[in-house]
């Protein structure tokens, strides 16, 4: 580190893979806002804008986002190529010329390409994450992700759950080279929200119960779970109505699903929001019918908003939520006993309010912004002091 330099403000890199409306891009984006606010410098890359998110989110945040351009896809064979290169090329240059101190990495792809030229262009903390499970990872793949990490390159895991740690050590992560750093949130309210003004914008009525999912349409996050599970709950409680907040590739096959179950009055598929906690406050369960995660953005938010929550018991999910304190927990992929946690919700008011405050509660006693980024920083400072002995 630079003489001109002091302990408390480092320059550091955020990297990412794709410009996109989901978890990692929202953790990515709250870490390099809280280190901003502190006085660190603050450098953001995407390898590319799967979103077309670049000119909005420029305008949004108050520090330098750039695109690599790394990835096309309607680019194939060598063409393709020259973009990951030409990316590459451009994403060395801020590591080698622009003084940095530190790089933190939100996904595997990120964590292979970024790190090692980040090593290469002499930046001494290294910071990987591992956000949650990832399927269909090839093993070459996940082979020279434990070797870069074993070997120092990437000096730091960060778990984002205990059980991502544990199947990090599976995978063969010496342990000593993992720390586990839960996902967090900057704290908010919802109670200046008017609930009734946003309920008429979803054509709800006073006395429907609402229960709300957030999370793109794609098959992890289980939302057909969620569709059906609402043909047995209409049975019971007319007054129940989902909404599914998100895009995706699976829209069209989930309205089928909708319109074959005759649920067009019960599920509505709500598209994307950029005001999720306006969503939240019209809401009165948050329901995450996942596959798997890592431990989601998604329900925190919905926790903050003091929503009692019924999830599926996977990854990082069962260290958040206490069933019977929180909300329930159900299997995954069985929609009758994720109908039946909904009812039992439904038949006690009482329960419901109390779930919600208690999960609120939850949020800001463990999983804020603060405590997740002052955990990141000491992981950079210890990087930083590797980097010197080294």
């Amino acid at each position: 580190m630079n003489a001109s330099k002091t302990m408390s403000s480092y320059s550091i890199i955020f990297l990412g893979t794709q410009m996109a409306v989901g978890g990692a891009q929202k953790l990515l984006l709250e870490q390099a806002l809280w280190f901003q606010s502190r006085g660190h410098k603050v450098t953001v890359l995407f390898f590319y804008d799967r979103d077309n998110l670049h000119e909005k989110w420029k305008q949004t945040y108050p520090f330098e986002i750039t695109n690599l351009e790394a990835f096309d896809k309607k680019a194939g064979g060598l063409r393709s190529l020259l973009k990951l290169f030409s990316g590459l090329m451009k994403l060395w240059r801020v590591l080698k010329h622009g003084n940095h101190d530190a790089i933190i990495t939100f996904t595997h792809d990120s964590n292979l390409l970024g790190i090692p030229l980040a090593k290469l262009a002499g930046i001494r903390a290294r910071v990987g994450t591992h956000l949650g499970e990832i399927r269909g990872m090839s093993g070459w793949r996940e082979g020279l992700h434990t070797f870069l990490i074993n070997r120092g390159v990437i000096q730091t895991l960060v778990a984002s759950s205990a059980r991502t740690r544990d199947n990090a050590v599976e995978a063969g992560v010496k342990p000593e080279r993992i720390t586990t750093i839960y996902n967090a949130i900057t704290p908010f309210n919802v109670d200046h929200i008017d609930r009734d003004s946003v309920r008429q914008k979803l054509n709800l009525n006073r006395d429907e119960v609402f229960l709300v999912a957030v999370g793109r349409l794609v098959f992890e996050k289980g939302h057909v779970f969620l569709v059906e599970a609402m043909s047995m709950v209409a049975k019971e409680n007319p007054r129940a109505v989902a909404g599914i907040c998100g895009a995706g590739p699976l829209h069209d096959e989930l309205q089928a699903q909708i319109e074959r179950l005759n649920l067009q009055h019960k599920v509505r598929l709500l598209g994307q929001w950029d005001e999720i906690p306006e969503l939240l406050a019209a809401s009165d369960v948050f329901v995450l019918p996942s596959r798997w995660e890592g431990l989601p953005m998604a329900l925190l938010e919905g926790m903050m908003a003091g929503l009692p929550v019924i999830a599926t018991r996977v990854e990082g999910v069962d260290e958040v939520v206490q069933p019977g304190e929180h909300g329930l927990l159900v299997p995954l992929e069985s929609p009758t006993e994720l109908a039946q946690a909904i009812l039992q919700l439904l038949r006690s008011p009482e329960d419901l309010q109390r779930m919600g405050r208690a999960a609120r509660e939850r949020v800001l006693s463990t999983y804020t912004t603060d405590r997740m980024c002052e955990a990141y920083l000491q992981v950079i400072e210890q990087g930083l002091s590797e980097g010197k002995v080294a």
